[in-house]
């Protein structure tokens, strides 16, 4: 019997909603169960596919190529269940599906409407595919009382009725703000969230109450009294120093036992919760420490890189050292200011994925440098491209080489992808199609070069990669660029797509096409993350 717990969140945003649901999700497959996690946008894009990294931070993307919401990384990393694209649906994608079946007579003439229709969409997604799942957990983005959200609570509520207590599960996931010149914690918040939860027809069974400090037990018997929840059910959610540590403090606190009540589930063996406690010893007792440099765009917004933070760290923990990031701007180097000063003393530079003309100089300024003083270096997606062009010119000497991406170009060594290969089936795009949904994404194979560092690194010479981008480096130009001194070390299986390239007597000089950090598990390092910041500990040998 499948069971549904929804994870609502109240009092504000950005509390970590998609954290809760992951690190739940994580202790109740440490009982044993099985797992599959879900997010439901209220949002009106169909995805967050065109959406600016300032506005909704990371695309994730998953096997099957669809583009989601940051918190399915999260789901990944700390269940390893791949997502899929039926577990994440926003607002857009419910009501264009609903317009499409209206369009195609599918209602038989009637009037459509939030309910019962949008409504019942909304219950379809949510109970597809789960019929050999022990939980499948729901987060509902946004918080309680957003215009845009009451038509998933409804639907949520309707589930509730309809599938009844015994599947059913509401956790409700509140902020405690601390008053300083009050000197405690308010409660009032929380019980205007619930309060407002309640008034569209979900009484929640436990909070989750995020906090700075120690919850009181008279503010926890508080608020189960006047938030109707039993008091073992009220759970202090304490700020951790990291979040790997969140599973332990959620057991430790009750959450999974008040799970395991709440559905009768009395035998349920306790959770063997080792390789957390594992990976938690292992971040805080690194055995040394090296410096990452990050050349972006987005750098002042940390939630555009949130898989690759992940990444990064868990390339520390295969190497039991810490991974200290420093965030450059790559549009200082545009201004003037010199590569050589700024990264002197980083112990790796990384380049990763992007959209733009904006800091494409900059981000090449810091490849000429990390290729000239042999240290290690790391492109992602845009990061090859942009390394590739570095190379073209300052290796090759093909003056003019650029990216169609920015205008037209003497020498386009990096083009608009139009066509390619998946499965059986020839993929087709234009110049001027549409923008969403329509770029390379999700799962391709490449084969590696015998030999080559990345097959080494890999341990195999067939891989496969998640994708999302658009332009591609000109298969064209690869004799050329050979010539000068680049492997081109990954291609398409048909040949006719650069994946991988490297440089062979550098240190580490390594680029990408596709996106290692949407792969990495804290429990299983992506291997190139592994590698690389094992490279970065050489080098802080040297520095």
């Amino acid at each position: 019997m499948t069971r549904f717990i929804f994870i609502t969140g109240g009092v504000v945003s950005s509390l970590g909603k998609g954290l809760a649901s992951a690190a739940l999700g994580a202790v109740l497959q440490a009982r044993g169960y099985s797992v599959r996690l879900r997010k439901l946008d209220p949002y009106l894009n169909v995805d967050p596919g065109t959406m600016s990294p300032y506005q909704h931070g990371e695309v994730y993307v998953t096997e099957d190529g669809a583009e989601t919401d940051l918190d399915l990384g999260h789901y990944e990393r700390f269940t390893g269940v791949s997502a899929r694209q039926g577990d994440n649906v926003t607002s857009g994608r419910i009501y264009l599906d609903v317009i499409r079946r209206e369009r195609r007579g599918g209602y038989l003439g009637k009037t459509i409407q939030v309910i019962p229709h949008v409504t019942d969409a909304i219950k379809e997604f949510i109970l597809a595919d789960t019929e050999d799942t022990d939980f499948v957990l729901v987060e509902i983005g946004g918080t309680v009382g957003d215009i845009e959200g009451l038509p998933f609570f409804e639907a949520i509520r309707q589930l509730g009725n309809e599938l009844g207590r015994d599947r059913t599960m509401f956790i409700h996931l509140t902020l405690l703000p601390y008053i300083p010149t009050a000197g405690e914690l308010k409660t009032k918040p929380t019980q205007h969230s619930v309060k407002e939860l309640r008034s569209i027809g979900i009484q929640p069974d436990a909070l989750l109450c995020r906090s700075d400090r120690p919850i009181p037990e008279a503010e926890r018997a508080k608020m189960a009294l006047f938030c109707n929840v039993r008091p073992e059910a009220v759970i202090q959610a304490l700020d951790v120093a990291n979040i790997y540590m969140v599973p332990l403090a959620y057991h430790e606190e009750g959450l999974d036992r008040v799970v395991m009540e709440h559905f009768g589930l009395a035998d349920a063996p306790e959770p063997d919760l080792a390789r957390w406690r594992d990976i938690v010893q292992r971040v805080a007792n690194p055995e040394g420490e090296v410096t990452i440099a990050i050349v972006g765009k987005y750098v002042e917004l940390k939630e555009a890189y949130k898989s690759l933070i992940e990444s990064l760290a868990h390339g520390g923990i295969a190497n039991n050292v810490r991974v200290n990031l420093d965030w450059v701007d790559a549009g200082i180097f545009e201004s003037g200011q010199d590569p050589v000063a700024r990264l002197e003393n980083v112990h790796g530079i990384l380049v990763p994925g992007g959209f733009g003309e904006r800091g494409a100089e900059g981000k090449i300024k810091a490849i000429t440098f990390a290729r000239t003083h042999n240290v290690p270096y790391f492109g992602i997606c845009f990061g090859m491209q942009m390394a590739v062009i570095e190379a073209a010119r300052n290796l090759a000497g093909i003056e003019g080489a650029g990216s169609t991406e920015f205008g037209e170009c003497r020498e386009p060594v990096v083009g608009l992808l139009t066509e390619w290969v998946r499965g059986n089936r020839r993929e087709v795009r234009g110049k001027d199609g549409d923008m969403g949904g329509t770029m390379r994404l999700g799962a391709y194979e490449a084969v590696l070069a015998e030999g080559s560092r990345v097959a080494e690194i890999y341990g195999t010479t067939h891989i496969s990669e998640r994708h999302r981008h658009r332009y591609e480096v000109n298969v064209n130009y690869k004799d050329r660029l050979e010539a000068s001194g680049i492997r081109f070390s990954g291609l398409s299986p048909d040949g006719e797509l650069p994946e991988i390239v490297e440089i062979p007597d550098h240190p580490w000089f390594v680029g990408v096409q596709f996106h290692p950090e949407l792969k990495s598990r804290p429990f299983d390092p992506h291997p190139l993350f592994a590698s690389f910041i094992k490279a970065a500990v050489e080098q802080s040998r040297l520095v």
